[in-house]
């Protein structure tokens, strides 16, 4: 049995969560909190084996709260956003940094035609998440860490072989995508795509998120749109996403492929 805490400041959108969770055999929800600092004391006491986290919240925010969770008692973490706009979502993403394993659409209410996808995928990703090995966070204390550059040689061995770097990412992904493009120098010789699995909605933000940190320019992708050197392309929602001879990104509505659109695979295959 999965014990699952509920941190959520709305009273409706907490029992909604307590409810949807519930009603799966294989989940217990041993507690709800309404804010991040009664978040902080639950967990201490109750020790779950998952947490799902609000951003907005009174008091202490799902943000602060994730990090202090995970330098204190470190757990799974899903954050559970109700909001799609880019700004808010490019906050959310920073839970990740701090330690969050996944980002989630709230679901859809009842009666609303994504309802069911939506509790499902809620469903499915605490259960995944729940056999994820966390580690203890750090306090920073204000440290800024300095992401280690590409050594010349190394940059001028990919300016002589490499055209394209495409990578693709699921649970996990955003902050080692982060790491990556953090790392690449201004005048990186190569265009980087990226196929994200993530929930419908968060790519907007999440691009705005990955261009607060890399030094090369971030866009979400559009048809027709030339490949430029040194520009990282993030395919955007319910798009497959290839690339044309003569260096073009194609979109299109494609079947999904094992259940995804955007899919990794269909990328990497063109």
């Amino acid at each position: 049995m999965i014990k699952v805490l509920v941190v959520e400041d709305s009273p409706v959108v907490r029992e909604f969560l307590v409810y949807i969770l519930g009603a799966d055999p294989g989940i217990e929800v041993i507690g709800t909190a309404n804010d991040g600092e009664q978040a902080l004391e639950a967990v201490a006491r109750k020790r779950p084996d998952v947490i799902t986290m609000d951003i907005h919240m009174p008091k202490l925010g799902g943000l602060e709260a994730t990090r202090r969770i995970m330098e204190t008692h470190p757990t799974p973490i899903v954050i559970v956003s109700g909001s799609t706009d880019p700004r808010e979502v490019a906050t959310t993403f920073r839970a990740m940094e701090a330690g969050a394993v996944a980002v989630l659409r709230r679901p859809a209410g009842i009666g609303h035609p994504d309802h069911e996808a939506t509790v499902s995928e809620l469903v499915r990703t605490v259960k995944l998440m729940s056999e994820v090995k966390v580690i203890k966070r750090w306090p920073k204390a204000g440290r800024h860490l300095e992401v280690p550059r590409p050594a010349e040689a190394r940059r001028a061995q990919v300016e002589a072989k490499v055209k394209l770097i495409a990578i693709g990412a699921s649970t996990g992904g955003p902050p080692v995508l982060q790491a990556i493009l953090a790392a690449l120098p201004q005048d990186f010789p190569a265009p980087v795509l990226i196929v994200q699995h993530i929930a419908a909605g968060f790519t907007q933000g999440f691009v705005q998120w990955l261009a607060q940190t890399s030094s090369l320019p971030v866009h979400l992708a559009s048809h027709d749109e030339p490949i430029r050197p040194g520009h990282v392309y993030v395919a955007p929602d319910d798009f497959q996403m290839r690339v044309e001879r003569g260096g073009k990104i194609v979109l299109t509505k494609d079947e999904p492929e094992n259940s995804l659109r955007p899919s990794v695979s269909y990328l990497l295959r063109s």
